[in-house]
């Protein structure tokens, strides 16, 4: 998929989503898990409105992504923001979740708003773990969420999707392969000109996801060498039920 045109979009179509809920599962993480983080790497961090966030709390952070075009919209973003902030804060690097690699390891990973579900084969899956796994130092933690099977069979039994606002509108369809529970959305979005009120972008984006069984997953986080994963849901430190639309995990090395 390219984010060429949708990156620009991005944050205005994403506004309503629950960052600082996801910010306060990271501190009950570090919490919980007793571990008192300096270095963080966001993977798939789009365009930064987790990484940002967490680097203006004082932890250093690298954000990592595919597209150029968010990582180019997570920086601008950076150069705005009014608060004091460290110039060695955040770097953004253009890598692949399956591949990444800084050089030196990090002592938390992250990766939220279902990024993981972007990877459409079993095989992918296992590579992004076991690259976080090298990637995380003795003691680190992996936090990250996912859209789980229910969550996408609930997506094509509601589709179409429709949003009609002032500055923006869109049409949103979905096709799901239920066999490989694996969902095609298929959007087209009607973005306001910024210099002409009277004219709206369209932007056609067409995005994959694919949902894992969640014992599966847990099974290949161990497989890779977490020694402790633990699974809950929705937000909560409650375990995940048959009507569990986003599951979290927290695996440590």
């Amino acid at each position: 998929m390219s984010y060429e045109k949708f990156a620009y979009a991005y944050d205005r179509l994403m506004d309503s989503m629950p960052y600082a809920e996801w910010l306060l599962f990271v501190k009950e993480s570090f919490q919980r898990f007793a571990i008192e983080p300096s270095t963080i790497v966001d993977l798939g961090c789009g365009t930064g409105n987790l990484t940002i966030p967490l680097a203006l709390e004082g932890y250093q952070l690298t954000g990592i992504d595919l597209s150029e075009n968010m990582l180019a919209v997570a920086e601008q973003k950076t150069g705005q923001i009014s608060a004091p902030l460290r110039s060695s804060a955040i770097r953004w690097v253009q890598q692949d979740l399956r591949e990444w690699d800084l050089g030196e390891q990090v002592d938390v990973a992250l990766s939220f708003c279902d990024s993981l579900n972007y990877l459409l084969e079993e095989e992918d899956i296992v590579d992004a773990f076991r690259q976080t796994f090298e990637g995380i130092k003795s003691g680190g933690l992996f936090l990250f969420d996912v859209h789980t099977p229910e969550q996408l069979f609930a997506y094509a039994e509601s589709q179409p999707f429709f949003l009609n606002e002032e500055d923006v509108a869109y049409i949103w369809t979905s096709e799901l392969d239920e066999d490989r529970v694996q969902i095609e959305h298929d959007l087209t979005i009607f973005l306001k000109d910024e210099q002409r009120s009277d004219v709206f972008r369209r932007i056609e984006e067409v995005h994959q996801q694919r949902a894992y069984p969640l014992h599966w997953l847990e099974q290949k986080l161990r497989d890779v060498g977490f020694t402790e994963v633990t699974v809950v849901a929705d937000f909560t430190w409650e375990k995940p039920t048959s009507l569990t639309e986003r599951a979290f995990f927290v695996a440590k090395k």
